[in-house]
């Protein structure tokens, strides 16, 4: 990585550093699964957890950028255990790469069932945004100014 690169990436790192800051990144969003995220097996529906992550991802690039941003996509999501109603669902979200227009946040979700005080993580991304003006079009994330 070369010395402009870290310091874009320094500078995202900086702006998204709000909250809690944990060894997994910063805590984004915390809530309870209820039963009306569960799929047909009675566990929370994989797309319910993955619209909080992208919540969180979307939080992060918008403070990273400081304005609107999108999904561009979401990488390598694998499931490691289901979630259960009841479960409290922690994101932590790191800022990982800064591009022209683009961020690569990796969230990392945990589950903590309801009467018990271990946490296991059940899922990680990573999601890409880009910056977007007001137009719905591509900009820098930070003003060239």
């Amino acid at each position: 990585m070369n010395a402009e690169t870290e310091n874009t990436l320094a500078r995202g790192q900086q702006r998204g550093s709000h909250g809690r800051q944990q060894d997994e990144g910063v805590l984004v969003i915390r809530t309870i699964a209820m039963p009306a995220d569960t799929n047909p097996s009675g566990d929370i529906f994989g797309g319910w957890l993955m619209s909080q992550m992208d919540l969180a991802a979307g939080n992060m690039a918008g403070r990273v950028s400081q304005g609107r941003g999108a999904t561009v996509s979401v990488e390598a999501m694998q499931f490691l255990r289901p979630v259960k109603v009841g479960d409290e669902v922690t994101l932590y979200a790191s800022l990982r790469k800064v591009g022209r227009t683009s961020m690569r946040i990796h969230i990392d979700a945990w589950a903590r069932p309801r009467y018990s005080d271990q946490a296991e993580k059940v899922t990680d991304a990573d999601f890409v945004f880009v910056a977007l003006d007001e137009n719905g079009a591509p900009r820098p994330v930070f003003d060239t100014a």
